[in-house]
């Protein structure tokens, strides 16, 4: 195989997570009748421009489809991020009236409503049906298409470039990553900026999050690597922020290298320098990453073997894309783990791919009463936690697997 972005062979693993169904093909009952279809999970890092990327298994189609089953607006910390990012966007940019936001994988509205509630005009682009039709229903319009330099030349021919394009969590899951950011060169207006949010590998790394790791994930990005992607699209990074979503993200600021006018923020060369300290243009720093991944799963399936040695009942809360990574690595079924709990009716009656664990509505919690919520999403930990404290009256406790297996205090 060779890097996506610049062509050279790959040979430096980061990690080897078996196989894996893709991590958010829920099952229906007629469905776990039936053979899944599994691919390899395997990330590789190129040396030359330290892209660290999955191997190629399976087209973006299979893994973003019609019923795809992945709507953001259920967590209450995402929205309350979306809703920061239009306010502080708007102030940045002088949005109004007369701008333009266009916003990239824009799943079911839960970041456009707030722009559009501000009388910014607005347009969505989702590949997946089901939530493109979620997106309508907040009164956004959207293009149900997958992102591309086509797509941008067509917009742009018709007059609807952006002064502002987003594009939160979308870098790292585009198969064509040159073509990808290529297409916001096209779609922004001369003086347009684009922003980009994604985990950062930094944060990955150290902290052993493994489950990030999935097939819709293409991509695991540093500011270097996207610096480079960018530079090759003729796209010019003007700042960066470090933020916490997904257990460490980046904010990348863009323009267009040819016509933007704002000045290059220190921060951006501060982070490249902390970077590079750090390691990650360096093999070294990508080496037992594998055996971190093998000791947290190993300790997390101990404590499952544990706890029904001991008689204790343990549900999963969140039937997130990062859990269904952890269970399928582990082995985990439904003798060990017997049911999950996520908000998302999309979900609810369906089962976890792989491990077919059903998946129930949060009100299971109190009809069964387990002793042991797992939180698969530990992103979002004290989200949960707070919702369902109720728990602790009948002796529940909360627990997760990464960064480490813990119950939480």
């Amino acid at each position: 195989m060779k890097c996506r972005h610049c062509s050279a062979p790959l040979a430096l693993s980061l990690v080897d997570l078996g196989s894996a169904p893709p991590s958010n093909a829920y099952l229906t009952e007629e469905a776990t009748h039936k053979p899944e279809m599994w691919y390899p999970l395997r990330v590789l890092v190129c040396e030359q421009c330290w892209l660290a990327q999955t191997e190629d298994f399976a087209g973006r189609e299979e893994f973003f489809n019609a019923d795809y089953a992945y709507f953001s607006g259920y967590s209450s910390t995402w929205l309350s991020h979306c809703e920061r990012y239009v306010t502080d966007m708007t102030r940045r940019f002088a949005l109004d009236a007369g701008s333009h936001v266009v916003e990239v994988a824009t799943n079911d509205g839960s970041l456009l409503q707030y722009a559009a509630e501000r009388g910014i005009p607005c347009t969505g682009i989702e590949p997946t049906a089901s939530t493109a039709a979620a997106a309508r229903t907040r009164g956004i319009p959207v293009i149900e298409d997958f992102f591309c330099t086509r797509l941008a030349r067509e917009l742009a021919a018709q007059g609807r470039q952006a002064d502002l394009i987003v594009a939160n969590n979308v870098l790292a899951h585009v198969p064509d990553i040159n073509d990808f950011a290529s297409g916001f060169t096209i779609l922004l207006k001369p003086r347009g900026a684009a922003t980009f949010e994604f985990p950062h590998i930094m944060h990955l790394i150290r902290e052993a999050q493994f489950d990030t790791v999935y097939h819709e994930h293409y991509s695991y990005l540093s500011l270097g690597t996207v610096n480079r992607v960018f530079e090759r699209a003729e796209l010019e990074i003007f700042d960066v922020e470090e933020i916490p979503t997904h257990g460490g993200s980046l904010r990348v600021y863009a323009q267009r290298r040819a016509t933007g006018r704002r000045p290059r923020s220190p921060a951006v060369d501060a982070l490249l320098r902390r970077e590079a300290e750090t390691g990650l243009n360096d093999r070294t720093f990508y080496d037992g990453f594998q055996a971190r991944a093998d000791q947290i799963k190993d300790e997390f399936l101990s404590f499952l073997l544990r706890m029904k040695r001991e008689g204790k009942k343990v549900a999963a809360y969140g039937a997130a894309a990062k859990g269904n990574t952890l269970l399928n690595y582990a082995g985990v079924k439904r003798d060990l783990l017997s049911y999950a709990c996520d908000a998302a009716p999309s979900k609810q009656g369906k089962f976890l791919p792989g491990s077919r664990i059903p998946i129930l509505p949060p009100e299971a919690l109190v009809e069964h009463r387990p002793d042991i919520i797992l939180i698969l999403p530990w992103n979002i930990a004290d989200e949960i936690v707070g919702q369902h404290g109720y728990v602790r009256r009948w002796g529940g406790r909360f627990a997760v697997a990464l960064p480490k297996m813990e119950i939480l205090p």
